[in-house]
């Protein structure tokens, strides 16, 4: 008995020693937690909305009042036209824009009609189902409120248009996310192995004795890898245009030149994970199990970022394919040009630059 309280003892010394074993342990589950818990929701919230009010009456400021005045929505601005809609939606400004009639108050207090149009993004069937499903609600909301007061039925018929999705169909929001999945998990776990590789079997100190810099080897482990990466780009978008019928509505050259940065970016992660790792199968385990989980949860692939709370949110801004996946959908679905993918662009090749000096400065010239 004696002999086995001294295992158990040794055993916990061993753990305790072990810092990286003990947050497993400790850590994990607190994290995995609070991830599955906040960033799994059905919840939109925080939608940013601008309204088209022509009447500017007594109604339609009730309306808008009480649209603000929960977590749903948050007001953003008036709009001058309705040219201005289809802008504010390619801009990403907001999430739903609300027309009102003319002469709304007065129309409803004549005939006992009125008009509204509810109008949101729908690159995301859910999102926009639920968003109008809340504004018609309040909306229906007030409209008995009203009629219970006056003792007369008033009628306010929402009317919902979904732009650059009306069918609603749900590929055209899943494949712009599936694609910066496979593309972010496929390239880090190709990567990260190769040099991983070289140091495990030994070749690692040939590299270090040529006349070969730090960086072009890292370019040199890269560049392979990039064309394979390029064939499995054009694979994924053959199968989502002539299977699963996802039309490219805007310009190949400038989806294609996108997919090249964001591989890049994929790339310099398993390059970088690869100089800081001795064995493949580490290499493997954090490039595929350590990334998959931020990028299903975090990247706005199935849950809006928008509705996480801010300690999630900030996190979700240093991931890849959240950024690819924003631009992707401003190309692919909603067929807009180059201009609108600017900030998305110099994110992503911020985010190379950044990775590939981290890469060189854990790159080591002496094996330990």
């Amino acid at each position: 008995m004696n002999q086995f309280l001294v295992f158990i003892k040794k055993e916990f010394y061993h753990i305790f020693r072990d810092k990286l074993t003990l947050w497993i342990l400790l850590g994990l589950p607190v994290l995995m937690l609070s991830l599955f818990g906040f960033a799994i929701t059905t919840e939109v919230k925080n939608t940013r909305m601008a309204i088209y009010d022509p009447s500017r009456d007594a109604a339609t400021s009730t309306i808008i009042q009480k649209l603000s005045a929960n977590d749903y929505f948050i007001f953003e601005r008036f709009l001058d036209s309705t040219q201005e809609i289809e802008t504010v939606f390619k801009t990403g400004e907001v999430g739903l824009v609300i027309v009102f009639s003319e002469n709304f108050y007065e129309n409803m207090l004549h005939t006992g009609d009125a008009s509204v149009q509810l109008i949101t993004d729908g690159t995301d069937p859910n999102t926009a189902v639920t968003l109008t499903n809340y504004a018609t609600n309040i909306i229906k909301a007030y409209q008995q409120e009203l009629a219970s007061l006056n003792n007369v039925p008033y009628q306010i018929a929402p009317e919902v248009k979904l732009l650059y999705n009306p069918q609603m169909k749900g590929a055209y929001n899943f494949v712009p996310g599936v694609m910066g999945m496979i593309l972010m998990l496929i390239c880090a776990m190709m990567t990260s192995i190769s040099i991983a590789r070289e140091k495990e079997k030994g070749t690692m100190e040939v590299l270090l004795v040529s006349p070969m810099k730090p960086l072009t080897i890292i370019l040199a482990k890269a560049v392979p890898y990039l064309a394979l990466s390029l064939v499995n780009l054009t694979t994924i978008l053959l199968f989502s245009v002539f299977v699963l019928k996802v039309p490219i509505t805007g310009s190949l050259t400038v989806l294609i030149s996108l997919s090249v940065v964001f591989i890049f970016v994929c790339l310099a992660l398993g390059l970088l994970i690869s100089t800081m790792v001795n064995s493949q199968l580490v290499a493997l385990l954090i490039s595929g199990m350590a990334l998959m989980a931020p990028i299903i949860l975090l990247s706005g692939m199935i849950f809006p970022v928008e509705n996480m709370p801010i300690f999630l949110r900030i996190p979700a801004e240093v991931i890849p394919a959240r950024w690819y996946i924003v631009a992707n959908k401003k190309v692919m679905i909603k067929g807009l040009g180059f201009e609108s993918i600017i900030k998305e662009l110099l994110i992503l090749g911020s985010m190379a630059v950044f990775l590939i000096a981290v890469s060189l400065k854990k790159f080591k010239n002496r094996l330990e």
